[in-house]
């Protein structure tokens, strides 16, 4: 009896880390990132989407937008093809999401400027809340560039069709 017992707590164990290990391999493992000092009174904030690292924070309570931000290492850097592009024509746009329980409504703050502008004075101003969930989101202009991007491959596509349509109908 004794070591049926003692099985199952190794199985047990055993399982727990083995989970453990895949979640903490493939990044899908639970993000708490404190920031308040240990006994200080605290909110525990998601932050979501294009920021240097997303997750539940727990923070100081009074923190602003600004500092959220900042928390959570700043605006993501656009990669890739986006790398070169103009900062100028960039948006940045933020949403706090409040559940309201008495009321079981989702009240939406939304803050919205460029890149090149300073952050609206409201950012600073806004109180966030416990549990108070925060999304990020960079969005840029479409350029040129993009457009060709997206009408080329339609375009070949319809050239290719046309000359292979042509070549069959031609060899009969």
């Amino acid at each position: 009896m004794m070591y049926k017992n003692l099985l199952r707590v190794i199985i047990v164990v055993t399982c727990t880390l083995v989970s453990n290990l895949l979640y903490a391999q493939t990044g899908m493992s639970g993000r708490y990132i404190r920031v308040a000092e240990v006994g200080e009174l605290a909110d525990s904030i998601n932050v979501w989407g294009d920021v240097g690292t997303s997750g539940r924070f727990i923070v100081p309570e009074d923190t602003k937008l600004p500092e959220l931000i900042s928390f959570s290492f700043g605006y993501t850097q656009l990669g890739g093809r986006e790398a070169n592009i103009n900062w100028a024509k960039t948006q940045i746009e933020v949403k706090v999401s409040r559940y309201n329980r008495s009321k079981k409504l989702v009240g939406v703050a939304f803050f919205r400027y460029k890149y090149r502008d300073p952050e609206p004075v409201e950012m600073f101003e806004f109180d966030l809340q416990n549990n108070d969930i925060v999304t990020l989101q960079v969005r840029r202009k479409p350029s040129l560039t993009d457009y060709v991007n997206v009408v080329a491959p339609v375009l070949s596509l319809a050239a290719t069709s046309f000359l292979l349509i042509e070549n069959l109908l031609g060899n009969r």
